[in-house]
């Protein structure tokens, strides 16, 4: 009888998933032993970490013919319910009737969302580039801000949250309002961020780096302020001071996608799965990728995090691993050593950091360069290519360098 491993996602772990499932399977010539399939609204890549980005064109690369090439089977469905003891999940498909699909082994790819806590007016009244339709609403309001009557709440932009997503968010800022206002309209935009440091998960090492790109450029920070409530009009911060303001945007933090908790197992504070060195979820037929895994990626007590830099490495790990588990394969425990960080700051401007302790190795042009290289071309879809495939998913290579 066929074996059925079925993926829950087609972001980067998701697809990355798939593709080093289908690498094993053709290795060992088991095409017609394994079935994999992989379930998602459309069969689209989101290219989520340039959301902040004013050009949103080729941000959802079809993913078609790469599954296609990989023998890939793409679901069009919205899982709702995992039932792990009899090995099914129930979804909603194209036309919203709900299906319920048989596995061996699943793979949860599920990705996370943008963490909303219960601010007054947070869900009413702020936008965010979590999405790329959440994106393109942002791109839609900022365009017909010269509409409205002129003010200074409406030449101001609030982006909360000082983290990874927020410093790049604020820092594209200027250059989306000069092309959109004209190069001498005068605007403010402010980072209300409640710790006492701009990128506090970011560490000490590229903080003056940014500090001064966002200086340069006209940004402004408050900090140790959490946001007290949002409405139409700007946002309310601790202590109560008021900034008026046309457009807020929310970026604190994200949280592993709810099908992460109708799985039984260990969660951390971010809703992730914690996962053995093979990214199972304990005993289970069940493993975790991408932001949904909490997985050590190297000897020295250092995690995965949410983002694209490790779920493309999870991802292929937990396809390898669930086909090696369907073959009776020894698995290839996740181990990703290197750690780097490269942030992008405005046009011709970025920072870029290796290692836990983040030391700076780039910054400016050449930052923005690699940066530009990462964004365009290296976390984008491989070719439809089975050789390629084969070459780009394996989970035992070193993963890519971040290095000009």
């Amino acid at each position: 009888m066929t074996k059925q491993i079925l993926i829950v996602g087609t972001g980067f772990s998701g697809m990355w998933s798939a593709l080093a499932a289908a690498r094993l399977r053709h290795l060992q010539n088991q095409q017609e032993a394994v079935e994999i399939s992989i379930i998602s609204p459309q069969p689209n890549l989101h290219i989520r970490p340039r959301l902040y980005e004013a050009d949103l064109a080729g941000m959802a690369p079809s993913l078609v013919d790469l599954f296609a090439a990989a023998g890939v089977r793409h679901i069009v469905g919205a899982v709702e319910q995992i039932h792990p003891q009899d090995h099914a999940v129930n979804y909603l498909d194209a036309d919203g009737k709900p299906q319920s699909f048989s596995y061996d082994k699943l793979v949860l790819a599920s990705g996370s969302t943008l963490f909303r806590p219960a601010i007054p007016g947070l869900k009413e009244h702020a936008f965010s580039v979590d999405q790329l339709n959440e994106a393109e609403e942002l791109q839609r309001h900022l365009q017909a801000l010269p509409q409205r009557a002129a003010s200074k709440a409406r030449n101001t932009v609030v982006v909360c949250g000082g983290g990874f997503t927020g410093i790049e968010t604020a820092a594209e800022m200027p250059a989306r309002l000069r092309a959109i206002f004209g190069s001498d309209a005068d605007f403010d935009v402010i980072v209300v961020e409640k710790a006492q440091d701009i990128g506090p998960d970011l560490g000490a090492g590229p903080r003056p780096v940014i500090e001064q790109s966002l200086r340069n450029k006209g940004v402004s920070l408050r900090l140790g302020h959490a946001v007290e409530a949002i409405d139409d009009n700007g946002v309310t911060i601790a202590g109560g001071e008021r900034i008026e303001a046309g457009t807020v945007i929310w970026t604190a933090g994200a949280r592993a996608s709810a099908l992460a908790a109708q799985v039984p197992g260990e969660r951390d504070a971010f809703g992730r799965l914690q996962v053995t060195p093979a990214l199972r979820v304990g005993s289970s037929d069940i493993y975790a990728t991408g932001d949904v895994a909490r997985a050590a990626s190297d000897d020295q007590g250092n995690h995965a995090l949410m983002s694209c830099q490790h779920a493309m490495n999870l991802g292929r790990s937990a396809g390898h691993n669930a086909m090696a588990d369907v073959l009776g394969l020894p698995a290839i425990p996740y181990d990703q050593q290197n750690y780097v960080t490269c942030l992008a700051l405005g046009a011709d401007d970025g920072v870029y950091t290796e290692g836990w302790d983040r030391q700076v190795k780039l910054s400016g042009a050449p930052a923005a360069e690699l940066k530009g290289m990462i964004n365009t071309q290296w976390i984008y879809p491989p070719k439809a290519d089975m050789a390629e495939i084969i070459a780009l998913a394996d989970p035992d290579s070193r993963p890519v360098q971040y290095m000009p």
